[in-house]
């Protein structure tokens, strides 16, 4: 209940600080795309307004969970409300937990309010839906277990660096995560085995983001088997997992003394 307590609070404060705006902006982004492609566009405009719509959702949720996942412990430490938090019976792995769970809420809220966008895009230019746009849906699920894997990194980083320190270690995992697999076939390629183990080793420890990277075949339609979906969705789920466990055990040895 605690937990539950604090996620409701970081909502809330999401909401006052109007993180929910974006929400506007998307669709007027949308309808005015539509409108324009479906105008100018000879091609497939179904096949463009949905890989830039999931592509909008990923960018708006990447910078949404950076930007106040780093600021989510470093908030309440400079308003000093983390004191009084702390100094009731709420312990600190509550206080991680409930802050993570939060910010995912407000960025589930995101996810489908612009995947519900990108459907009203696609019934406006085709006035109807075809079986395989409920692949648009399991993609918009992928996206936000992803954002949840980048809160949990922004959340890991600010539960002992500065916010400007969290951003920028924040956006190199994210860009890193990206190349991890040309990462990894450059070791193997290489001669040097220190490159190798290197490579191998960044290939295993770091977030592989290239597992969510589902948007262009989304977008063309292509047929995307379950096990691709369940294997990416466990991936983000555990992995998340596991930073939010270290994030709670250095924010315990923390002393704000």
């Amino acid at each position: 209940m605690k937990v539950l307590h604090i996620a409701r609070n970081t909502f809330r404060e999401c909401v006052r600080d109007k993180v929910l705006y974006n929400l506007v902006i998307f669709a007027v982004l949308i309808i005015v795309s539509s409108l324009i492609l479906g105008a100018i566009t000879i091609g497939d405009v179904k096949q463009i307004i949905i890989n830039l719509g999931l592509s909008t959702i990923s960018l708006f949720g990447t910078l949404i969970a950076i930007f106040i996942g780093i600021q989510l412990v470093h908030k309440e430490i400079d308003k000093k409300t983390v004191y009084s938090l702390l100094s009731k019976p709420v312990a600190r792995h509550e206080f991680i937990l409930g802050k993570y769970l939060g910010l995912s809420m407000t960025l589930a809220v995101n996810v489908c309010v612009m995947i519900l966008g990108v459907y009203s895009a696609i019934l406006y230019l085709r006035h109807s839906f075809q079986a395989s746009d409920v692949q648009i849906l399991l993609a918009g699920v992928l996206i936000l277990i992803e954002l949840m894997l980048v809160i949990a990194i922004a959340l890991l980083f600010s539960t002992f660096s500065t916010p400007a320190l969290s951003a920028l270690f924040a956006f190199c995992l994210y860009i890193i995560g990206h190349f991890n697999t040309d990462i990894r076939q450059y070791g193997l390629s290489s001669d040097s085995w220190v490159t190798k183990v290197v490579a191998g080793a960044m290939y295993y420890l770091l977030p592989n983001f290239g597992n969510f990277d589902i948007i262009s075949r989304t977008a063309h339609g292509q047929f995307i088997t379950s096990d691709i979906y369940l294997f990416a969705a466990t991936y983000g789920l555990i992995y998340s997992l596991g930073l939010l466990f270290i994030a709670m055990w250095i924010f315990r040895k923390r002393d704000f003394k």
